[in-house]
């Protein structure tokens, strides 16, 4: 049985059950329009501007290579350069990063759903493969989580306050 919300991860790829090793999800209600908090997401290289732990160089479409670069509170920093697989305008992005001949596989999603009328949620969900991706989801998943989390206050946060500046 798959953790809520990791059908959807699956789907797109065709992948069993049994290829997926841990799959982690959050997700947070948002008080702006769906509008709004695609703006603040999608703008990768803005997320220096919102988004203390990580920042994002590259642009948003499928193909692309981009930079990531997470600097948890009381860590070193660590950087990677995972590749867009996937974009809905508007809805979803994921990125995916391949490593040791898949030994190591993890796909990073964010998607925003909206609600109601200037209401959204907003998830962020990554799916882990490869006995070097579960090795990492066992001894990283407290802070991932808590990372994704506090990712997910800050962008609310920003969404939040750039929608009441256009009220």
């Amino acid at each position: 049985m798959l953790p809520d919300g990791a059908e959807y991860h699956l789907r797109r790829e065709s992948q069993t059950e049994r290829d997926v090793l841990k799959t982690l999800h959050t997700e947070i209600g948002i008080g702006a329009p769906a509008e709004v908090v695609w703006e603040v997401i999608s703008d990768l290289d803005g997320w220096a501007d919102w988004n203390p732990v990580m920042k994002v160089a590259g642009g948003l479409a499928p193909g692309n290579s981009i930079r990531v670069t997470i600097a948890a509170p009381g860590g070193k920093p660590a950087s990677f350069e995972p590749e867009i697989v996937d974009v809905d305008d508007g809805r979803e992005f994921r990125w995916r990063l391949r490593k040791f001949m898949g030994l190591f596989d993890t796909e990073h999603g964010f998607r925003v759903v909206p609600e109601d009328v200037g209401r959204c949620r907003f998830e962020n969900f990554e799916a882990f493969k490869g006995p070097l991706g579960q090795a990492m989801y066992r001894r990283q998943q407290k802070a991932l989580e808590t990372g994704f989390v506090a990712m997910n206050r800050m962008l609310k946060r920003e969404a939040e306050k750039r929608a009441r500046e256009r009220a």
